[in-house]
């Protein structure tokens, strides 16, 4: 139990609750995370207080869910602390449930969703009560729900995601029986709202070091199948490239999550789903995070295969010009973990082809980069406007427009060519 060290705040909070007369136990996940040795702020209390006990108690608190008992506890620094009172579900439709106060301890942990999540210590004595052996479900490195597994599945069906979620957190294992209840909870995962969908594909991007094997019981399961229909016939690469995407940090970078996001529907050579932007937006990422996958997507998808890329610089400079210089560097990265997630053969064979990947990806990351910042791909890069158009009489906006296009076309072809004299001439030539 050394590894279990609630912070002061805590113990704080704790002492304050015992002395006028309620119990309180630390529980969920970082009583989980320490036992595993995992380093955690994020701190939670149950006792057998009401909420508005609790609130009498502290003098600031936050109302974060009172209807289901619990309430935030700021302690000096201003960090919130979450107190819950011990609580049963008296009704449930997988969605929302009905909780009543006045259980016990054992009942509380009862109505959690698996033993290793069942598990509460006392902050100061350090007194375990674990009447599920969740303990035991730790150092066997198995997810096994609490009681009944069909059971704990039809009272929240979000259960099924974060069963995924820990196990490939964690690298554990998942108990039969509760991984059966996984599976017969699919059909029903339309319940869910899409938001507590995202939040979980989200942690499953954010938390998992690997994401691909979990992503693979979510299909096994059926669950895309039921809510993501694009990727349950997705090959099992799209899958493992996001393996070799960067795991960390993920905190302040919302354009990786994005790039996950990209490498899941990303398929070099084939165009990716009409419809991906509104899946992505029907699941509530934000326009910004779905028009940056789409647009990866499809750049991907134009590169084709980074192992077999060939392309001159005029191809390349092409490339570029269509999906732009901040959609480059992305779909690069992309394409390179794809790549190294195709690599077969024996573990020579694997060394080779992934050092052959990483040396074709910086030849062409170098070549793309060039040509994004110093070649003009963009109408805006033209020596010319539509001002200078004006001045050798072309005058119709429609025209205007198309005319700067076939001048961005040729310069593309030879970059040497963005001259005003050389555009304004190829411009007069203009049928």
């Amino acid at each position: 139990m050394s590894r279990i060290v609630p912070p002061p705040a805590v113990i704080d909070i704790a002492r304050t609750l015992e002395r006028a007369g309620f119990e309180a136990w630390c529980v969920g996940g970082a009583v989980r995370d320490a036992l595993v040795g995992i380093e955690t702020l994020d701190w939670d209390l149950a006792t057998n207080a009401r909420p508005e006990e609790v609130q009498r108690l502290f003098r600031r608190t936050v109302p974060v869910g009172i209807q289901f008992g619990t309430v935030g506890v700021l302690d000096r620094a201003g960090v919130l602390h979450e107190v819950t009172t011990f609580r049963h579900d008296v009704e449930t439709d997988g969605r929302h449930a009905v909780v009543q106060f006045g259980a016990s301890l054992e009942e509380d942990l009862a109505r959690r969703d698996f033993t290793i999540n069942a598990i509460a210590v006392h902050p100061e004595r350090l007194e375990v009560r674990d009447p599920f052996d969740g303990r035991t479900d730790l150092a066997a490195r198995v997810i096994r729900c609490v009681g009944e597994p069909a059971e704990r599945m039809r009272e929240d069906r979000l259960r099924a995601l974060r069963a995924l979620r820990f196990a490939g957190r964690f690298d554990f294992t998942i108990d039969p029986a509760t991984w059966s209840a996984i599976a017969g909870s699919a059909p029903h995962l339309g319940r869910l709202s899409m938001e507590r969908v995202k939040q979980e594909l989200e942690k499953v991007m954010a938390q998992v070091a690997r994401p691909a094997r979990t992503l693979e019981r979510y299909r096994e399961a059926g669950i895309f199948a039921a809510l993501v229909p694009a990727l349950a016939d997705a090959p099992p690469a799209r899958f493992a490239a996001i393996d070799h995407l960067p795991h960390r940090p993920l905190a302040g970078r919302p354009g990786r999550v994005a790039l996950r996001l990209a490498a899941l529907f990303a398929e070099p050579g084939v165009a990716p789903p009409r419809d991906l932007e509104r899946t992505l937006k029907a699941l509530r990422f934000s326009n910004v995070e779905s028009r940056l996958a789409v647009d990866v997507a499809q750049a991907v998808a134009a590169l084709g295969p980074l192992a077999t890329f060939e392309g001159d610089d005029v191809v390349l400079r092409r490339w570029v010009a269509e999906y732009g210089r901040l959609v480059v560097p992305p779909a690069l990265r992309v394409a390179l973990a794809r790549a190294r997630a195709e690599g077969g053969g024996d573990a020579v064979e694997a060394e080779a082809w992934q050092r052959d990947c990483v040396a074709r990806f910086r030849r062409l990351h170098r070549r793309a980069m060039a040509i994004a910042w110093r070649d003009p791909i963009t109408i805006g890069d033209l020596a010319v406007d539509g001002d200078d158009l004006r001045t050798v009489g072309i005058t119709d906006g429609r025209a205007i427009g198309e005319t700067l296009r076939a001048l961005l076309d040729a310069v593309l072809e030879d970059p040497a060519r963005n001259t005003v004299d050389g555009l304004l001439a190829r411009a007069r030539r203009a049928p």
